[in-house]
């Protein structure tokens, strides 16, 4: 049976390297794996007052996706030191979602960026800003892409070799993390 990756693209630029990873990470990712990504350009800024109305059609659409998935690839680029706001605006959405559809699944964080860190500050961020969400981040392997833009071709494909073994091992990390939580559920359950 395949797992079921929800990858989230933290820059609307359709043509960012971050986006540019995942659609990388769609084309290489092991055969019992599917990655599928999240829209988040027509999420709205977070608004207590627009959740009391009732939640958007876009944020039940990801909650919806995240739902089905069975794990989670996050793309992040680094802003300032830290995650775009555009991706926290979308956490902070859907940790409000009552079913909690990323709870205790798998997430692989990567980032790809054109400084010299390639995003490490934004994943460091990222990290504290996920305990809420109560998932189960991958400690390693750690993908950071630094200078990105040497990386990348003018068609979007990740051409680093190490950019790519590394894209490798994270995702067969990120598989083998599912299958090991998957085989504990019925065991918890159980108990």
């Amino acid at each position: 049976m395949s797992i079921r990756v929800l990858a989230i693209g933290g820059s609307l630029r359709k043509e960012s390297y971050n986006q540019q990873l995942i659609r990388q990470a769609q084309r290489q990712a092991p055969q019992d794996v599917v990655i599928e990504l999240a829209d988040l350009s027509d999420v709205p800024l977070y608004n207590g007052d627009i959740q009391a109305e009732g939640f958007p059609a876009s944020v039940l659409r990801i909650a919806e996706q995240a739902a089905q998935a069975d794990a989670f690839l996050i793309a992040t680029p680094e802003y300032n030191y830290s995650i775009s706001g555009v991706l926290k605006n979308a956490i902070d959405w859907l940790s409000r979602v009552p079913s909690a559809p990323f709870q205790g699944k798998p997430v692989a964080l990567a980032s790809a960026s054109m400084g010299g860190l390639g995003g490490a500050r934004a994943q460091y961020h990222l990290r504290q800003v996920l305990i809420y969400m109560d998932v189960h981040v991958l400690n390693k392997p750690e993908l950071f892409i630094s200078t990105a833009h040497e990386k990348f071709s003018a068609e979007g494909e990740l051409t680093d070799v190490a950019s790519r073994a590394g894209l490798d091992a994270l995702l067969a990390a990120l598989a083998v993390q599912t299958r090991r939580l998957q085989a504990s559920e019925p065991a918890a359950q159980a108990a």
